[in-house]
């Protein structure tokens, strides 16, 4: 069937960027220095119940959401933490910057006038501090001295604004269960990616069960705010620092691990009870926190000020996956409205090769391994079971949201495929992306694939049943290679 060019550009979403919201027009004066609040979610994706998911309650993010804006389709750069996190405190792309290894041994300094956004918000006066009665978690991987004057903004002078990050960590897996309102996992709905069992579903309503936890973390945060009678003269902004914490979503650049919510409440400025669709990228946030602090942007940056109505609106995101661990694996995405391109730089290796965090903390990937081994997976769901990836992976996301059918080689999507991949380069070109090194393709833990023989996988899920269903003790997956 032919492509036509109002086919493609549907398809890529180019030529139809929607003219979103004027996320200003609601108060005519900027106000002088606003506080601002920084909330960070880790390993979430867009599961709150404003964002419509199923089975879960956040009435305390969904409030937030009520009184300002609520972003549908942000994207974080990296599907985990350190490089995801080092990209939004500085406003460049981790790769820019060599920040894009997941727990870098070595750790350089920020190059050439590369300054996280700390230092800009202290040079404007601002008081920074981390924590606030949270996690101070940062989790960078460049070298810099002093990210944060103190860990609580009431230890700023008598009239100081402050600008505080507050990590909500009880979203890391291990997750809790939430006593006060338990999730019935029948309610729960999921990805047809993952077996539609008892045992993925009690996982899955876990999960979010602790997102319902830090709901209520939020909460308190507002409350704060209201008892010192400053939430008019704070902004809040809410994001998670990258996907969901599932074998599919955290560590790929499938939406499962790349998507994830943003909330903006910001008083007088953001019109109460926005939803727009605008493409934001992470790396955006840096941009839009030092502009409404006043700060000039500095002109390095590579995030744009999304609440800006003067700021080109995104056609796309780029997003990259590099080390995890020891697990050596790359891989670069380029996402529109409507269509995922994903290059993977090292196809002959495994999406599921061994990862020491995985293998003791993911109940499901367990169960999918002893799944795979006995032929008991769709073919959906046994696709990320395999031995190697194809190289290119096209998904149009309208017709396939889950991102199961691979269209890459399917004749009438080249045209389409062709157009990602010159986004692809240029993005590439843009961030200076090194790609991959001979040494990098053959280091890290080994790639074996399956990295457990099925008398070592059966187990594991026996004892991953007793403590998904009876509360018992965590299996103890051994590490299968010295650190």
């Amino acid at each position: 069937m032919k492509t036509t060019r109002r086919d493609f550009m549907r398809m890529v979403g180019l030529g139809l960027i929607t003219t979103g919201f004027d996320s200003r027009v609601f108060g005519q004066e900027k106000p002088v220095r606003p506080n601002i609040i920084w909330l960070m979610a880790e390993d979430i994706g867009p599961d709150l119940s404003c964002y419509g998911a199923k089975g879960v309650q956040t009435p305390h993010l969904d409030a937030l959401a009520a009184q300002g804006a609520r972003y549908t389709q942000c994207f974080c750069t990296a599907p985990v933490c350190s490089p995801s996190r080092s990209a939004m405190i500085t406003g460049m792309y981790q790769n820019t910057i060599g920040a894009n290894q997941h727990r870098t041994a070595n750790k350089r300094p920020l190059p050439g006038d590369v300054k996280p956004i700390t230092q800009h918000l202290r040079d404007q006066g601002y008081f920074t501090a981390a924590g606030c009665g949270y996690s101070a978690k940062t989790d960078v991987n460049f070298q810099y001295g002093k990210l944060f004057d103190g860990q609580d903004w009431d230890k700023r002078k008598p009239g100081q604004p402050f600008f505080a990050q507050i990590t909500l960590a009880n979203t890391h897996r291990a997750w809790r269960r939430d006593k006060a309102r338990p999730i019935d996992p029948a309610s729960v709905e999921i990805p047809p990616y993952y077996p539609d069992l008892p045992f993925v579903r009690r996982d899955w309503a876990n999960g979010l069960e602790e997102i319902q936890i830090m709901d209520r973390a939020v909460g308190k945060i507002l409350q704060r705010l209201d008892d010192e009678g400053i939430a008019d003269q704070t902004v809040v902004i809410f994001i998670g620092d990258n996907g969901r914490c599932h074998i599919r979503g955290k560590q790929f650049l499938y939406d499962g691990g790349i998507h994830v919510p943003l909330i903006v409440r910001w008083p007088n400025r953001v019109r109460p009870g926005t939803v727009t669709d605008d493409m934001v990228s992470t790396v955006d946030i840096s941009a839009a926190i030092l502009s409404m602090a006043g700060c000039p942007l500095p002109a390095h940056l590579q995030g744009r000020d999304f609440l800006d109505p003067a700021t080109p609106k995104r056609d796309h995101i780029f997003a990259a996956r590099d080390k995890m661990d020891d697990t050596h694996d790359s891989m670069r995405a380029v996402r529109t409205k409507t269509v995922k391109y994903i290059l993977n730089l090292m196809p002959e290796r495994p999406w599921c090769q061994y990862n020491e965090y995985k293998e003791k903390q993911y109940p499901v990937l367990a169960l999918m391994n002893v799944m795979h081994m006995k032929g008991q997976l769709t073919p959906a769901q046994d696709r990320f079971m395999q031995a190697s990836k194809p190289k290119e992976e096209l998904y149009d996301l309208e017709k396939d949201p889950h991102e199961i059918n691979n269209l890459a080689e399917d004749p009438a999507s080249q045209t389409v495929l062709a157009q990602m991949r010159k986004l692809m380069a240029q993005d590439r070109t843009l961030i200076k992306d090194q790609g991959v090194t001979d040494e990098f393709r053959q280091g890290g833990w080994p790639a074996a694939y399956p990295t457990r023989p099925l008398a070592e996988w059966e187990p594991l899920v026996k004892q991953w049943e007793g403590h998904l269903f009876e509360g018992k003790a965590k299996p103890n997956a051994k590490p299968l290679y010295p650190k």
